[in-house]
């Protein structure tokens, strides 16, 4: 090897990175990015959320006279005749089981309860079986739909209008109230939210 090429050449240790220097820039990359994407990000969306949509951001709750009666993105029962019904739900309705049956089309168990429960909203809306909305009988995937079709709510007019004693053609403007129109015009489906629904009864029942 030449000497003069040797002495110009640094030393190998001279130009590796010391091991402090190395540990230095993890942590400092750690840091930034527990503070940028997991802190500063986090409240970033948080801020715009409460900024531009803080209904939804807060889940769309809804009350009435100070108190939370349940939210417009989750369906619950109701209990008597006088209520419009919302789908049926394999969950129960709990938020924290959200789920459906599992079960496949060809499961006789799942043509059964398809069959009994049909046969028994067709009786208690008075209609024939194949008049019933498919979505009356079915349970949605996540068991917590809160919306039903126009046809689904058109469906029980009748039997809410008896119940409550209204004239069929007021709980018919109500559900035409609580229509909601295609998401951007096209997305989506025309839908009704049962719980606004059932409580703009209540309220029409008050007046």
């Amino acid at each position: 090897m030449n000497t003069t090429t040797a002495a110009l050449r640094p030393p190998l240790d001279a130009i590796q990175p010391a091991g402090h220097g190395v540990l230095r820039g993890a942590i400092v990359l750690t840091i930034l990015s527990l503070l940028g994407f997991g802190f500063l990000y986090a409240l970033a969306g948080v801020g715009i959320g409460q900024a531009l949509f803080p209904a939804a951001a807060n889940g769309s709750v809804i009350e009435r006279g100070g108190r939370v009666v349940g939210s417009a993105l989750v369906a619950q029962p109701f209990v008597g005749e006088s209520y419009f019904q919302p789908r049926p739900s394999a969950a129960g309705y709990d938020p924290m089981a959200l789920a459906g049956s599992n079960q496949a089309r060809t499961n006789p168990e799942l043509r059964k309860r398809l069959a009994e429960t049909r046969a028994a909203i067709a009786q208690r809306e008075g209609v024939a079986p194949d008049q019933v909305p498919g979505e009356l009988f079915t349970q949605s995937g996540g068991g917590i739909d809160p919306h039903i079709s126009p046809a689904g709510a058109a469906i029980q007019v009748a039997r809410v209008a008896r119940v409550r004693g209204l004239a069929p053609d007021v709980v018919q403007r109500l559900v035409a109230e609580h229509t909601e129109a295609r998401q951007f015009g096209v997305l989506g489906a025309p839908r009704v939210n049962v719980l606004q629904l059932n409580l703009a009864l209540d309220a029409a029942k008050v007046r």
